[in-house]
């Protein structure tokens, strides 16, 4: 019997427990150096294969940008893959958007290797990690699943091995969008 759908898929969000930038290359694109945890806030991502190679997202809650980061993850891999199917993908979103907290680069990050799975794609994870470095400076963090050492624009990843750890997150109401961060003329 093949495998027709995952249900329940978690997209953790992250902290950072600091952030250094470093410096900018010559493509906008800042260097940083930041310790990445997980936390256990998840949005929750549903995957339905389709045989006749669409590709849609279903927002099971608030109303997403139509082309988010987890169908250019999905998109991304069926292009490489070269793979026929599709998918259905229902996101249940919990992590706020303007926190910080990686909640989009999350939920593409969980895509791959459900897309993999659910394609029965051979990609090993250092494939999947090449693919999530071109989807955005997040995503090869979230693939990767533990705390990290983090540099670069956020590709070159160190695992790190720390204690336990609790942490109170609290979001106020207001929403800063990371490309208008990075893109203030107070950075490097």
């Amino acid at each position: 019997m093949s495998l027709t759908a995952l249900y329940d898929v978690a997209a953790p969000a992250k902290l950072n427990l600091f952030l250094h930038v470093i410096g900018r290359r010559a493509d906008g694109y800042h260097l940083l150096q930041s310790v990445f945890v997980l936390i256990d806030w998840y949005d929750r991502l549903h995957f339905e294969l389709r045989r006749d190679g669409g590709l849609a997202r279903h927002d099971l809650g608030a109303v997403l940008p139509a082309d988010d980061l987890c169908l250019r993850a999905a998109r991304a891999l069926q292009r490489l893959s070269g793979t026929a199917l599709g998918a259905d993908i229902s996101l249940d979103k919990h992590v706020p958007w303007g926190a910080g907290l990686g909640g989009g680069s999350s939920d593409s990050a969980s895509t791959l290797p459900a897309r993999n799975r659910l394609w029965r794609l051979p990609w090993p994870r250092q494939r999947l990690l090449t693919l999530a470095a071109t989807l955005g400076a997040d995503v090869p963090f979230f693939v990767g699943g533990s705390p990290a050492f983090v540099e670069g624009i956020g590709d070159e990843l160190t695992p790190l091995a720390l204690p336990a750890q609790r942490f109170a997150v609290v979001k106020p109401a207001a929403a800063l969008a990371t490309a208008d961060i990075f893109g203030s003329p107070a950075l490097v």
